[in-house]
């Protein structure tokens, strides 16, 4: 990563901790003419349009002062989606009783479950499935994501 995108890391980094909220995930691309700066965040509660833009004014105040040479960027602040797995224990208590897709380690071998989550406590996580239950260490998450359910 060149200085600058090391920079712009760090201003972004700074910023949405600041506002004690989750970075999911920065993605800079582009060219040096013309970056797009994508920030994604959560956090234990869900993410409004007004967070994005208090977070996103943030980080741009900061950008047009590094990146004066080059003034010509998109910053987008967005939420994670629900296509993205989640990266943080604290963002699953959110999601307390919803279903998921998981995939974890166990012993030697990587094992998949889907199954609603109903508990947690501390690093473990209790998730139903065929009405068993199954209680997997946050650390042994592979990937883990939320299933959409519109009933």
């Amino acid at each position: 990563m060149n200085p600058i995108d090391e920079n712009i890391k760090e201003i972004v980094r700074k910023a949405v901790e600041d506002k004690q909220f989750l970075l999911i995930d920065l993605v800079i691309r582009g060219s040096e003419q013309k970056n797009v700066i994508e920030v994604y965040i959560d956090g234990e509660k869900n993410i409004s349009a007004e967070d994005c833009a208090f977070v996103s004014h943030e980080i741009d105040a900061k950008l047009k002062i590094l990146l004066a040479k080059n003034p010509d960027y998109r910053l987008d602040v967005s939420s994670p989606g629900v296509d993205r797995p989640l990266k943080f224990l604290s963002q699953y208590r959110k999601h307390i009783n919803r279903k998921f897709d998981v995939s974890y380690k166990s012993s030697d071998e990587t094992k998949n479950l889907t199954g609603k989550l109903t508990a947690i406590e501390g690093e473990y996580l209790t998730f139903l499935t065929n009405n068993k239950e199954v209680i997997i260490n946050f650390n042994n998450i592979i990937k883990a994501k939320v299933l959409i359910s519109f009933s």
